[in-house]
């Protein structure tokens, strides 16, 4: 397993932290952004690559972890010009289970392995390697994969077929969207009816209310500021998916609506709790 040379691509928020989770394991690792200025971190652990193809020349294993569909698009049809045979991809991107299944079909075409892994947590949990993954790909391709992904989280899901994975992500992710609405309309709600933000917020995190989501948003409500852990538009994002992928239920529109009010306010870039400045 030492001598399997990795690659990553894609060092924002989450990949940053993901791969010097690998570099810490001792992994032999190469690192490719487009933004130059992202690989400073890595340049005295790590290969910093000046192209794809030459990341690709370097690694056996290749993560990715990229912002949207255009983002895991454009990747995927430069890697696909090169000689592939016997690697292994390992997208982590949160995209369309549609643009998903197209890229995994290119990467088989060219006769190798591919593995849809999102991951639930954020940067935090990304930071202490206990981020939930959640894999849709082949049996070999997830135990080839395994040791990897243990550095990077504290659990692996393997779902099923390519796809899965995906599927997964988008579920999860909509109901955290309802879990934040959920927390501000409440925090807004007291405050209406004379309440202290932090009383309410320990109550909440106190009772069966109480979960992770609420408790590592709380002391951003309690300051008031609302620097992105997990970007608003990030999640407009994953919900519109969503819908695109057939989440049409009774609370799904007046999130949506909320999130893209939130956007068109301004407010996309602040962590996604900052819907509680357009809910006010």
């Amino acid at each position: 397993m030492k001598n399997t040379k990795l690659g990553w691509i894609g060092l924002g928020n989450m990949g940053n932290p993901m791969a010097k989770n690998l570099l810490k394991a001792g992994h032999n690792l190469s690192v490719y952004n487009r933004s130059l200025d992202k690989t400073e971190d890595f340049k005295e652990q790590a290969v910093v690559c000046q192209s794809i193809s030459e990341l690709l020349k370097n690694s056996d294993i290749i993560f990715t972890m990229l912002t949207n569909d255009d983002a895991v698009n454009q990747v995927y049809q430069e890697i696909s010009k090169e000689e592939l045979g016997g690697k292994l991809f390992i997208d982590c991107s949160t995209i369309s289970q549609e643009c998903s299944l197209a890229n995994a079909k290119l990467i088989k075409d060219k006769n190798a392995g591919f593995i849809d892994a999102p991951v639930a947590g954020s940067t935090i949990p990304a930071k202490e390697g206990t981020l939930i993954i959640m894999a849709g790909g082949d049996e070999k391709d997830i135990e080839r994969a395994k040791p990897y992904f243990e550095k990077l989280g504290k659990l692996t899901k393997h779902l099923g077929a390519n796809g899965s994975g995906v599927a997964a992500k988008l579920s999860i992710n909509y109901f955290l969207s309802l879990i934040y609405q959920g927390l501000a309309e409440t925090v807004l709600f007291s405050e209406q009816l004379g309440l202290n933000r932090k009383d309410m917020l320990e109550i909440i995190n106190e009772s069966a209310c109480g979960n992770g989501a609420t408790k590592v948003k709380t002391p951003l409500l309690i300051n008031d500021n609302y620097p992105a852990a997990f970007a608003l538009d990030l999640m407009l994002k994953d919900i519109l998916l969503a819908q695109k992928a057939g989440a049409d239920f009774p609370l799904s529109q007046a999130m949506i609506d909320t999130y893209q009010d939130a956007h068109n306010k301004g407010l996309g870039k602040n962590d996604v709790i900052g819907i509680i400045e357009a809910l006010k």
